[in-house]
């Protein structure tokens, strides 16, 4: 069976963050982008998604995509063919962290999204060499494109987010986690201890990207998108 690909974007990110998988996949397969725009709280995002993909999917989620495709999985485990996570982590957001966000959402409340966007993504977030700011504009442009109401939701969901290490334990499908290596937001021995809570899951580290690896390594992604679409169901 060839399962159709879902790919959820990450926080103020749309399609573009996909963009080069999608040109490629899409030649060969059925691909869907969902948004994760619909709701406070992951689970509003993701039972808003449960209405929108096919019946069993392969999903790739980045950032906030992947913690909401932890959300799907959870409680629709029969829904998710495979399952990809880059660049998050399963554990609840810390009170401090949790904190933080409160002056980017004034910020964004203020008319000033397009700071708080490149402030939230600063440069040493991604691999060094020319690509930085190129990357970090175009998140910029994508953060306004998506504007400032659903920055704020986005925000508050990551807030209140659950921790998910139980969910990832008892996960059956084929999994993998990509992880760039300059990755400051989240550091790659975090998305490696992911990793190992999921069963057969495989962990991949990219040393030449940081947090957007799909468009910093997009080769790269690529070749262990399609080893992962590839591999074997687990023996029942």
């Amino acid at each position: 069976m060839t399962e159709p690909v879902v790919l959820l974007p990450g926080m103020m990110c749309d399609v573009r963050v996909f963009g080069p998988q999608l040109q490629v996949l899409s030649a060969s397969r059925s691909v869907m982008l969902a948004p994760v725009t619909g709701g406070e709280r992951v689970e509003e995002m993701a039972s808003a998604l449960l209405d929108q993909i096919p019946r069993r999917s392969a999903v790739i989620g980045l950032g906030l995509g992947a913690i909401v495709a932890m959300e799907l999985i959870r409680r629709a485990p029969d829904r998710i063919g495979r399952l990809c996570l880059m660049s998050a982590h399963p554990l609840a957001e810390t009170p401090v962290d949790a904190a933080a966000r409160e002056p980017e959402i004034v910020g964004a409340r203020s008319g000033r999204l397009a700071d708080v966007a490149r402030a939230a993504l600063p440069p040493d977030t991604l691999a060094p060499g020319p690509k930085r700011l190129d990357l970090q504009n175009l998140v910029v442009r994508m953060a306004q494109d998506l504007g400032p109401d659903i920055f704020v939701r986005q925000s508050r969901a990551l807030q209140r987010r659950r921790d998910q290490q139980g969910t990832l334990r008892k996960i059956k499908v084929p999994s993998m986690v990509v992880g760039g290596a300059h990755d400051s937001l989240v550091p790659v021995k975090r998305q490696a201890f992911m990793a190992g809570l999921i069963p057969g899951a495989t962990f991949h580290q990219i040393d030449n990207a940081g947090h957007l690896p799909t468009l910093e390594a997009p080769g790269e992604c690529l070749d262990l998108i399609f080893a992962w679409l590839k591999a074997p169901m687990p023996v029942a």
